[in-house]
């Protein structure tokens, strides 16, 4: 579990079916509630990549939220591709 108001790095690597990294265009972060309903959308950059295929975001996590979904997104031949995970958030 993470503490609400911390931060916490997202990252994600993109790669093909058979694991090369690749390199989506129009990537993208969005954050939703646990009702898959969208918090807030943020377009990522090169400042927000690793190396080939592995991009970061440095996330405050929200005070009045339990547990929040992340999901990371791209295009990549014409084809999106993306992950999606979940963080448990308390209070202490």
């Amino acid at each position: 579990m993470a503490l609400a108001g911390d931060t916490v790095r997202f990252r994600c690597h993109f790669k093909t079916f058979d694991g090369t990294a690749v390199e989506p265009n129009d990537i993208k972060l969005t954050i939703y509630d646990v009702n898959k309903q969208q918090i807030e959308q943020i377009t990522l950059d090169d400042t927000n990549k690793e190396s080939i295929g592995v991009y970061f975001y440095d996330y405050v996590l929200p005070m009045n939220q339990s547990e929040i979904i992340f999901e990371f997104s791209g295009v990549y031949n014409n084809k999106p591709i993306l992950v999606r995970d979940s963080v448990k958030i308390q209070f202490n």
